[in-house]
């Protein structure tokens, strides 16, 4: 499934609620499967439905393998149904998605770690500082904690930030976890991730590098803003990850391209690391780290106020931004 985070406005406000991709619409889930609940004759259908499918993505994720195969039912059911079907008191579920407004799949994930997991954009970093890539970075996958609180969704403006003249995107694949564990051995960590998606760690270069000689961050040069989006695309619906074709456009123009089956950490080897003696929870997100060639910082090239930055990884889709001059 391509799972989305879609808000709704009704009469008495606007909600965010777990959708799932199919072709142009979108599956509320939830409604879908107290449909098939009421259909089934089972008592109080929407209760049991917000206990086993809930309409948030944080405890959609939590509820794990029992959740995902709830709504899985669900979204065949709706599928099946048609166009027209409906909730058991009329509500919508099946909505058309050009008048659907998609968030990032998790809104408030409970931790977001970006690594530097491919060799050639550590190298072409290290180069431009006169430096060879450290010995210590072949020895475990090494991250940094961005900021959890600050993650925006596909077609959200980015205000420019602080005062930067070199802001920067960064085309990267992120997965999202979906169960709870420690001590997690490599061979067993790929069931451990609920799905993909495409991950734009924006960057104010210059402040970064500024903290950064402090031995410390980075911090204020990235904190402001993570994007994350479209969708969340099931580990199913993917054959071969390492075949993935990683693009980013700024107004229309390509400026990187790679491929994901160059990154020398793999997600199973973040996952076995970072679990070594600490718990990590469904909803935490693992960013790839940049892709070679995949930000502007390699490039000497840099964002200015009205780009419109994409970030094309298929089967996922496009993950784009605006940047926008502050108010």
């Amino acid at each position: 499934m391509k799972l989305v985070s879609f808000r709704i406005t009704t009469p008495v406000g606007t909600f965010t609620r777990v959708g799932a991709l199919h072709g142009q619409s979108v599956v509320d889930l939830n409604m879908a499967y107290t449909r098939w609940l009421g259909d089934q004759r089972e008592a109080q259908p929407q209760r049991l439905a917000n206990a086993q499918v809930p309409s948030a993505m944080l405890e959609f994720l939590e509820g794990g393998a029992s959740t995902m195969a709830a709504a899985r039912r669900a979204f065949d059911y709706a599928v099946m149904l048609g166009p027209s079907t409906k909730g058991p008191s009329g509500e919508t579920i099946l909505y058309q998605s050009v008048g659907v407004r998609l968030a990032a799949p998790l809104l408030n994930p409970p931790s977001l770690r970006d690594f530097i997991a491919f060799e050639d954009h550590i190298a072409a970093t290290s180069k431009k500082r006169g430096q060879p890539i450290p010995p210590e970075w072949y020895k475990a996958p090494v991250y940094y904690k961005g900021n959890h609180r600050t993650i925006i969704g596909p077609d959200e403006d980015l205000p420019w930030p602080l005062d930067t003249t070199k802001l920067d995107y960064e085309l990267e694949l992120a997965c999202v976890i979906g169960r709870k564990g420690k001590d997690i051995p490599e061979r067993e960590a790929q069931d451990y991730i609920a799905g993909y998606t495409i991950m734009n760690d924006f960057s104010a270069r210059d402040i970064q590098f500024q903290e950064m000689a402090c031995r410390l961050g980075p911090a204020k040069g990235k904190d402001f803003a993570t994007a994350l989006g479209p969708c969340l695309v099931t580990p199913d619906e993917i054959a071969d990850l390492g075949a993935l074709t990683m693009i980013a456009r700024v107004n229309g123009e390509e400026w990187s391209r790679g491929r994901f089956g160059t990154i020398h950490w793999s997600f199973p080897h973040m996952i076995a690391h970072v679990s070594r003696g600490e718990l990590i929870y469904p909803g935490d997100v693992f960013g790839s780290g940049t892709v070679g060639g995949g930000c502007g910082l390699e490039l000497d090239r840099y964002l200015k106020p009205g780009d419109v930055v994409e970030l094309d990884i298929q089967p996922v889709g496009v993950l784009r931004t605006r940047v926008v001059a502050a108010a």
